[in-house]
């Protein structure tokens, strides 16, 4: 296991990436440690804690800003949380070797999906000029500020978005990585949730995901509490210098940075085997 210094240091860029993205740190962290000699099973649950901690830290400031759908994400949480049972309790039964590929195959389909997504779908409308952006209580759509303009959404095909979700549990389970990657644009691209929304309600959610897998993961025996501290307080710092950058970049910019960086991660993992 690295230097407890070190693991701080690798939390704080991990989560500081995966916060701009609304992906969780986990989804650099993990790949990064094992590329470091970590044992992958003892990598995924480290991975699981920094997601816990930087959804912690971000969430005040997303809360702030309006983006968090709190209804939205209450009913994500619900199918995530029980497809990350499954996903930790057979996780502990998968080799390194599949581990290790399994986290190449999630960086690259991240990747992929993380410059594709637009998540633009709506435009501002005059009649809600004068809202104050949030949700709309008891409903699955709201508003927030583009441009300094209000734009009202509301979630569509729920079903199709809410059974995929069950997918990104099972997925944060075997890997430890949150799911956000999966999360954001599921919410953008299947339920046409605007991406500013999207990754502010998956950052604030996807640590309840990745708590209910390092439940099972302390039963396992998998846990380095010691290396787990280390790695919560660098998470905790990094997510709140990420959401601080994310405020003031533009979703496209940090789309692409994102994608790039998950790229070259997945090479570095497939090189590695």
């Amino acid at each position: 296991m690295p230097p407890p210094l070190l693991l701080v240091a690798l939390a704080v860029g991990s989560a500081f990436l995966g916060t701009l993205g609304g992906l969780g740190g986990a989804m650099f962290l993990v790949p990064v440690l094992i590329l470091a000699g970590v044992d992958p099973l003892l990598a995924v649950p480290l991975g699981a804690a920094s997601v816990v901690a930087g959804s912690v830290a971000a969430g005040p400031a997303q809360l702030r800003s309006g983006l968090v759908h709190h209804r939205l994400g209450v009913s994500i949480e619900v199918v995530a949380a029980t497809g990350a049972i499954v996903g930790a309790v057979v996780g502990d039964a998968v080799s390194d070797r599949v581990l290790t590929f399994l986290l190449a195959g999630i960086a690259i389909l991240a990747a992929a999906m993380s410059a594709r997504s637009s998540g633009q779908f709506y435009g501002p409308d005059p009649l809600h000029t004068a809202e104050q952006p949030g949700e709309w209580p008891g409903t699955l759509g709201g508003s927030y500020r583009l441009a300094g303009e209000v734009v009202p959404y509301h979630a569509r095909r729920v079903p199709a978005g809410l059974s995929l979700m069950s997918i990104a549990g099972v997925i944060s389970g075997l890997s430890g990585v949150g799911g956000g990657f999966l999360k954001v644009p599921v919410m953008g691209e299947v339920m046409q949730v605007p991406v500013k929304v999207a990754a502010a309600t998956s950052t604030f959610t996807v640590g309840v995901t990745s708590a209910v897998s390092l439940i099972v993961y302390l039963r396992q025996g998998r846990v380095d509490l010691v290396a787990a501290a280390a790695i919560v307080l660098g998470a905790v710092v990094g997510g709140i210098g990420g959401t601080t950058l994310a405020s003031r970049l533009a979703p496209t910019t940090t789309r692409r940075v994102v994608a790039l960086l998950l790229a070259a991660v997945a090479v570095l993992l497939v090189v590695r085997q």
